[in-house]
């Protein structure tokens, strides 16, 4: 952004640090609805702390997100952090196995088909997705994909069982067929539509212990009726469980500034 050249490793260290910084609140540090003015706010390192961030998180981010790459912390020194250190439970990985709906009525025949890992239901999160999903001035999908992915995805501080329990009843209300396994939903609609019944996975990731991102794709039927059940059946229906859904960065929460005064903060 200075023009003074590009140096690939000291800049994946600040990728690193707005990647944790999203893992951890949910929501992108630099944000502002005009691109330059984000743009100042990502040079002189302008953010805030949500309360929830623990002393020690704060201080590896600080120093991941130095805007002077020479003042910026190196590998070496980010390995020596007791806090980067400490002992990590990785995840069940999120996947469908084959035949998994076999309970279901047999003229149901989508609940016995395997659901593979496909673009449109990521097994996991890269980066980019992280990263694109909350900000539309970062979405960077357009360089590595062909074609734009129909979804919504939203982040919620809920507990993964929680969620998946609310997007059940919430399906249900709207007398959708609900198949679930593990950390993924599949939902069936009940009324033939343009092209079919329309078909909707929900997929719940736990991408921090205090965040959680659930997405929406539509598996078949007809897109603007996907669009419409998102829009105005799902994002009421579950607006009391929303932290913030993608592309929206306005919501209220404790935020801290580099220092240290606590106030609540419309992002």
């Amino acid at each position: 952004m200075r023009k003074k050249g590009y140096d690939g490793a000291k800049a994946d260290i600040w990728s690193c640090g707005v990647i944790l910084y999203v893992l951890l609140a949910g929501f992108l540090p630099f944000q502002d609805v005009n691109l330059m003015n984000m743009y100042r706010k990502i040079i002189k390192s302008d953010y805030e702390f949500p309360s929830w961030f623990s002393t020690e998180s704060r201080r590896l981010v600080s120093k991941l997100l130095v805007s002077d790459p020479e003042r910026r912390i190196k590998i070496p020194a980010i390995m020596r952090v007791p806090w980067f250190r400490r002992g990590l439970k990785r995840p069940n990985a999120f996947s469908m196995q084959e035949s998994i709906f076999e309970k279901f009525d047999e003229e149901e025949k989508f609940m016995h088909e395997t659901i593979k890992k496909s673009p449109s239901s990521p097994a996991l999160l890269n980066a980019f997705q992280i990263i694109s999903s909350m900000s539309t001035g970062f979405d960077l999908s357009s360089m590595f994909e062909d074609k734009k992915k129909a979804g919504s995805m939203f982040t919620s501080r809920c507990s993964s069982k929680v969620m998946m329990a609310k997007i059940e009843m919430v399906a249900k209300r709207f007398n959708f067929k609900v198949a679930r396994r593990d950390s993924k939903l599949r939902l069936l609609g009940s009324t033939e539509g343009r092209k079919g019944r329309l078909s909707v996975t929900a997929e719940v990731f736990k991408v921090a212990p205090e965040v959680t991102m659930v997405e929406f794709s539509k598996s078949s039927g007809d897109t603007l009726e996907y669009i419409k059940f998102c829009e105005e059946d799902i994002r009421p229906a579950l607006k009391d469980i929303v932290w913030t859904w993608q592309g929206d960065n306005i919501f209220n929460c404790n935020v801290t500034t580099s220092g240290g005064e606590e106030s609540t903060k419309e992002l």
